[in-house]
């Protein structure tokens, strides 16, 4: 993770043979398939095709006879409303980085982790393998309906045998046709779903156009048995057209018995039918390692179907109602076929929902199962499912799917089983530190246990233990202890503490967790607040050197400091751990901090120093109303004043603690600790309600501008944005995450060489940005007619700080760099915030800049040249963040 030429991370921008790292992080490894599907075919026609199922043919009037339009629109509200919680979850899930193959699995054990992952993962391979079988077992009744020997509709053609081996010789003819298309591809599938589609929809559309084209009509509902098997006279049902007085009669709840059941029908039944036939929204996000640009295609497809669905339902409720009588919606679920100008396309449809259905499930299963066995959660049990063709295709997958879906094919062993069903995530999902969002799926958890328990008491009790992962929970994902066997703090503490294990450390999780190095807090009272806004909910740790040698002291000088500290921590309002040392010197000091502060997995990462230049320091207790006299006498405990307990700011000219060449070392020290750096300079400048925690942030627009490329390469364009450049935007997105600071938009400029064609890098650099989700305005300058210009790279680093050109030269290019950016500040050389005279120009102007750090140079007798260069390069900017990162903190996989 320390390297800083990560192939993970050092996207190529300007690559000198003009080639660029793929960004999307597209195809698994192990030779997956090449991704083909758009998100029409791959998502939006699986999806759709799944939630109409059977139901949008068979049980419409079902719905609507019992629960009436009143409350089968708000079922329909309700299942889609939970619906619709799960799609946000997914789709935050899937924007979160590429997405391969292995659907909701990956999606799920990529966020939550290999063990959460692993059970969820199986039961969604269970429950698309269930309802492969239920899918054909229901396509075997309805064409048995009509073709059986034994149907008893008006309109049965009885032509087909009938009985138990019969049924289950359909059953298995069918489930080779739907494993004979999988087993060829992904390819194949999207071409019979998109014609599946199409025989739907013209289903779906004569449906539609036989309520309005069909006149009033009455129709023969099946006979029922009398008593002592008597035969009843026939009875019918009323097609009424368009009439305002059936609308009426439909509006309320007439619930009465199955016609094909006999069981009594009440709201929880009725609902279970419905929200039964809408749970198909996994099918699209199942072909994920098929999809051309899965992030995209299954949070936009998923919605478009979930939309569309809903609307056919509405649609279908309204019209059922004010053209059909209840008993004809009570007693005839194919009412269709009898309303329909041409009978047999309603069969058609009803056929190819039920045959789609089946091979979305297969096809799903086979992917979820595929995944399982490449991440080696089941062993050797489920090895032979990692091959596949040469294309990619996990034929061996969908083989050992279709072998487990035949014995589900007996119809007493599904008679009492749910005819499938989706699980719900339930707990939130741990994203990229800019990107930590609030997700809606607990509020959808509670609909699917009740659910699920009323289709099956028995399997509905028996779900949510096998759901549960047999180990403890992934590196990031620390769940609440239902019981402690100690409600001391001290052990909860520990517990978690112990879990942090630095072994398993992931880039998923970095946080920045900084420690400030603060001689005399009077004067870094503003760097405290910013530092405080800078660390995302991480670790804050502020560190003091005392200067000293224990051996020649009569007690440690220390310890009575921390009450003095800790009441700076509760004046300032910052969420910050003091840790304070004795040293001999501040560089040591700094070394001892930096080795031991924090505990366990939370240990400082970042070092953040104030910057070394000749600015006379200020006392902004003075000017603080936190820190006023008044309020300070107010207060209880605070005496003596706090204003006491810390020593006047240095004079100008006075002797300083820290010599200029201990200041660059420590930086050199803490870069070889593999600890990232963030030098702050006029942090002072910056307005005090931009380091406040209010919500507003100021109504002036604003700028934060970053230049993740090192300003102080000889050459003109650099070739790549390496690790610290990233680590840049990390900072610069978690400073705007900070309610102070919405209303700053961030900018990142890009240097162009004189030789450099505009806009390649500008368009790479914007599509790492849709990845890591980063909002920006991306700006090209030219840069190459400053001091060297279309200089040679030169050794070392590169750049001038670690190479051996003269100090006329480096001045020369420092100064350039720094005139660069003053004028894409749009401020003079004393203007803008935190310049000496002020002088805004009129617009908005830049409220903090962030710069890349070189890394100082190998020779420590260049340390002196090295700080004189961050100050020509720095000078008259305003506020500045220096930084130079070591540590990964981008990832575009999930």
């Amino acid at each position: 993770m320390a390297s800083e030429s990560s192939p993970l991370l050092a996207y190529r921008l300007l690559g000198e043979e003009g080639t660029a790292l793929p960004l999307n992080g597209a195809g698994a490894p192990g030779g997956a398939s090449p991704r083909k599907l758009s998100t029409f075919l791959g998502v939006v026609v699986p999806t759709v095709l799944s939630m109409f199922s059977i139901v949008v043919f068979l049980r419409i009037g079902f719905v609507v006879g019992h629960a009436g339009l009143l409350q089968a629109l708000a079922m329909l509200l309700v299942a889609y409303f939970i619906l619709a919680l799960t799609v946000l979850s997914v789709c935050a899930i899937a924007t979160n980085g590429a997405v391969q193959g292995g659907g909701a699995y990956f999606m799920i054990s990529r966020t939550l982790g290999p063990e959460v992952g692993g059970s969820i993962g199986l039961m969604f391979y269970l429950a698309n393998v269930c309802g492969c079988a239920v899918s054909l077992l229901g396509l075997v009744e309805s064409v048995l309906d009509v073709f059986g020997a034994d149907a008893t509709g008006p309109s049965g053609l009885r032509v087909l045998p009938q009985g138990y081996g019969w049924n289950l010789l359909y059953g298995s003819l069918l489930l080779g046709l739907v494993g004979g298309v999988c087993t060829l591809g992904a390819g194949l599938y999207a071409r019979a779903s998109f014609l599946t589609f199409l025989l739907v929809s013209g289903s779906l559309a004569s449906v539609l156009i036989s309520f309005v084209a069909v006149g009033p009509r009455d129709i023969p509902l099946t006979p029922r048995p009398g008593p002592n098997g008597s035969s009843l006279p026939p009875r019918f049902g009323h097609f009424t057209g368009f009439n305002s007085s059936t609308l009426k009669d439909n509006l309320a709840a007439g619930y009465a018995e199955d016609y094909t059941t006999g069981a009594m029908m009440n709201f929880a039944s009725v609902f279970a039918v419905l929200f039964n036939g809408c749970t198909g929204i996994m099918a699209g996000a199942n072909m994920s390692g098929e999809l051309k640009d899965p992030s995209r295609a299954i949070p936009l497809g998923t919605i478009v179907a979930v939309a569309y669905t809903f609307f056919v339902y509405v649609l279908l409720f309204f019209l059922s109602s004010f053209t059909c009588d209840r008993t004809l919606l009570q007693e005839d679920y194919g009412f269709f076929r009898a309303i329909s100008l041409w009978p047999p396309l309603v069969l058609i449809g009803i056929y190819a929902t039920a045959l789609s259905a089946s091979m979305s499930s297969l096809i799903g299963a086979s992917r979820i199962l595929h995944a399982l066995a490449r991440d080696d959660l089941f062993g050797v049990i489920l090895a032979p499912a990692k091959v596949v063709s040469r294309g990619g295709n996990p034929w061996a997958a969908v083989l050992y799917s279709w072998g487990l879906v035949q014995p589900h094919l007996q119809p007493v062993l599904l008679a009492h089983l749910p005819a499938g069903g989706g699980l719900l995530p339930a707990h939130d999902v741990p994203h990229q530190p800019w990107c930590g969002r609030w997700l809606p799926a607990p509020h959808g958890s509670p609909g699917c246990p009740a659910h699920r328990t009323r289709r099956s008491q028995q399997l509905g009790l028996c779900q949510p233990g096998l759901a549960f992962p047999p180990g403890g929970a992934e590196q990031g994902c620390v769940f609440d202890p239902a019981t402690s066997p100690s409600p001391h703090p001290c052990t909860q503490v520990r517990k978690y503490l112990l879990r942090l294990d630095v072994r398993k450390d992931h880039v998923k999780f970095w946080r920045p967790q900084l420690l400030l190095l603060v001689g005399n807090p009077r004067g870094a009272l503003p760097l405290l607040r910013l530092a405080n806004q800078l660390k995302k909910g991480g670790l804050y740790v502020l560190g003091h050197v005392t200067l000293g040698d224990l051996d020649s002291l009569p007690s440690d000088p220390v310890q009575p400091q921390y009450g003095a500290w800790l009441s700076l921590v509760d004046r300032a309002q910052v969420k910050a751990f003091v840790d304070l040392t004795l040293s001999p010197s501040v560089r040591q000091g700094a070394q001892h901090l930096l080795r031991i502060s924090g505990l366990g997995g939370m240990k400082p990462n970042t070092l953040v120093l104030g910057f070394y230049d000749d600015a006379p320091p200020q006392d902004h207790f003075l000017t603080d109303p936190a820190f006023s006299e008044p309020a300070d006498s107010t207060r209880e405990g605070s005496s003596p004043a706090l204003s006491t307990l810390f020593p006047p700011p240095r004079a100008p000219g006075s002797p300083r603690a820290l010599s200029p060449q201990d200041y660059v070392a420590t930086v050199a020290d803490a870069l070889k600790m593999n600890k990232n750096v963030v030098l702050a300079r006029a942090s002072g400048a910056l307005p005090p309600e931009r380091l406040s925690r209010g919500s507003g942030g100021t109504s002036q627009l604003h700028h934060v501008d970053v230049w993740p490329l090192n300003l102080l390469r000889p050459r003109g364009g650099p070739g790549y944005v390496d690790v610290c450049g990233l680590f840049l935007l990390q900072m610069a997105t978690i400073l705007g995450m900070v309610p102070a600071w919405h209303s700053a938009r961030l900018r990142i400029f890009l240097c162009l060489g004189p030789r450099e064609a505009p806009g390649a890098a500008e368009g790479r650099l914007r599509a790492l940005l849709s990845q890591l989700r980063i909002r920006a305005e991306v700006q090209e300058v030219v840069w190459g007619e400053g001091a060297g210009a279309g200089e040679p790279e030169a050794e070392e680093e590169g750049d001038f700080v670690n190479s051996g050109r003269g100090d006329v030269e480096a001045e020369a290019l420092a100064r350039s760099a720094n005139a660069l950016v003053r004028a894409q500040q749009g401020r003079g050389t004393g203007g803008g915030p935190g310049g000496p005279e002020g002088g805004d120009t009129e617009g908005p102007t830049t409220a903090l800049t962030f710069l890349y750090l070189p890394r100082p140079p190998a020779d420590p007798a260049r340390y002196p040249r090295y700080l004189a260069l961050l100050e020509t390069l720095t000078r008259d900017l305003g506020p500045t963040l220096l930084v130079h990162g070591v540590t990964p903190v981008t990832c575009t996989d999930l």
